[in-house]
């Protein structure tokens, strides 16, 4: 990437007025409003992957993989998850299943909720199937033990991603597990209750596009039948993906043969987005109820790993003959109108450059260098970068909190982050395999007002690193 340095005329006539002819070179622009605010988001809205995400009580309530327990973050607006506290639904406390908790779902049924997860006692193949129910009619809680699930043919084999369906007026477990084509293959079985599995599980031999993995099933009932859509091939690769199978109302979901396979991958990676892997996915609706959403985990690397699975969510459609359109990944950071009936927020971005949709601005002190060499991996295709010891960009912004997302890399090192002056925390930007519009950090929560955050380049990285450089990308800014 092409190493700048330059003053702005704005800048250098400053710099001119107050006689400050002796500072380092400072280069700001004034923020120039392009999105109404209120009305819109950008992902990511977690940084877990696994996501699953229900509207109910006035608020968004999402859960997603935290490995030691399962923990929910709510909030009104879908732009404020990112924002919202987590608060911790359950932990267990018996060891045949409280470690690797992965993949919690929760439904309504009745007046109650009832979670849905895998847990292990620290071996993976022992992995099963759990369900908690609800104390009162509240997605979060509080939660008490209810039962195993465990189809009586499966009843010791290993089961991930629970998801339940109704199908003319009937409840059905399907899951990840054991089966004749997969060892992470769907089985549906049948249930009498929220959490009771009333006979064997069958197997579906569906489709994927590479042989190892059928995971994460999840069910839309439109248009006279039942689409379940599911998750493929290894979540560390770059080609996760999903595909789709579908039921018509009048047919029976325990027999394989009336599930109907839909060519091809329905959700896929797009590599001039900087998407990677997208999968393991649910649907919500908007709080009014009129449109359909995926809530989904995707990287913004094409490397084989576990990390930097972040959880995205953006609307879907319906093609003429009914089936789901679920459309094709967005970039991260992309733009989009909120759900119909959220009632919106005051949240705004900052760009690296000084480009702002609200009141926000940057100034940077030292010899920075910027470029688009980032491309897809950059808000805005752009960012700024210096290794420089002393180096500083100074964030200015009116609201209660400021994230701050960029490049993690393996050449990246300490950077020294303070608020309105304060104590500095440092943060390691140092990341391996190389990702883009990380977030790097979040601050605590402000009085409402104008603040300014500053990013202080130390010059010193840890001992897996290769060099000290700090970058600088997007502030997402929070007014709630």
């Amino acid at each position: 990437m092409p190493r700048q340095s330059r003053s702005t005329l704005l800048a250098a006539l400053l710099a001119l007025l107050i006689g400050l002819l002796w500072a380092p070179q400072v280069h700001a622009r004034e923020p120039v409003p392009t999105v109404k605010a209120a009305g819109t988001f950008r992902n990511p809205l977690n940084t877990g992957p696994d996501p699953f995400m229900a509207y109910a009580n006035g608020a968004y309530h999402l859960t997603t993989t935290q490995g030691g327990s399962i923990r929910m973050w709510s909030s009104p607006s879908l732009g404020t998850l990112l924002d919202a506290d987590p608060v911790t639904v359950w932990t267990d406390t018996n060891s045949e299943r409280n470690q690797h908790i992965w993949a919690a779902e929760f439904y309504r049924f009745g007046n109650r909720w009832y979670m849905y997860y895998t847990a292990d006692d620290g071996v993976d193949d022992h992995h099963r199937l759990y369900v908690l129910e609800s104390e009162a009619d509240d997605p979060a809680g509080p939660y008490h033990f209810k039962a195993k699930l465990a189809p009586p043919n499966h009843a010791d084999d290993f089961a991930i991603d629970p998801g339940v369906f109704q199908h003319n007026g009937k409840l059905y477990l399907a899951y990840s597990g054991i089966n004749p084509y997969q060892h992470n293959g769907l089985n549906i079985a049948p249930m009498s209750n929220p959490y009771t599995v009333s006979g064997d599980a069958v197997a579906l031999n569906a489709d994927g596009g590479c042989p190892e993995v059928r995971e994460g099933p999840e069910f839309l009932n439109r248009n006279g039948r039942t689409w379940l859509t599911y998750s493929t091939c290894d979540t560390g690769k770059p080609d996760y993906q999903v595909w789709m199978l579908s039921l018509p109302n009048s047919a029976d979901p325990l027999t394989p043969g009336n599930w109907q396979q839909h060519s091809g991958p329905v959700f896929s990676r797009v590599d001039a987005r900087g998407v990677y892997g997208p999968g393991h996915h649910a649907f919500f609706r908007s709080p009014d109820g009129t449109e359909d959403w995926i809530v989904y985990h995707a990287k913004t690397t094409a490397s084989n790993t576990y990390g930097n699975r972040t959880t995205r969510a953006q609307k879907i459609g319906w093609h003429a003959d009914g089936s789901p359109d679920l459309g094709s990944p967005l970039a991260l950071g992309a733009t989009q109108d909120l759900p119909s009936g959220d009632p919106g927020n005051g949240n705004y971005w900052i760009n690296d450059d000084g480009r702002s949709s609200g009141a926000g601005q940057i100034a940077y002190q030292g010899d920075w260098n910027s470029g688009t060499g980032c491309g897809a991996q950059c808000f805005w295709s752009d960012d700024h970068w210096s290794d420089r010891a002393g180096n500083t960009a100074t964030f200015t912004f009116t609201g209660t909190r400021i994230a701050l997302l960029s490049v993690r890399d393996t050449g990246n090192g300490f950077a020294a982050i303070s608020v309105d002056g304060g104590p500095e925390q440092r943060v390691d930007f140092y990341g391996s395999p190389r990702t883009g519009e990380t977030l790097q950090y979040l601050s605590p929560r402000l009085a409402s007002g104008t603040h300014t955050l500053r990013i202080r380049v130390t010059g010193e990285h840890n001992t897996s690193s290769t060099a000290s450089f700090v970058s600088v990308d997007r502030a997402e800014v929070y007014t709630d």
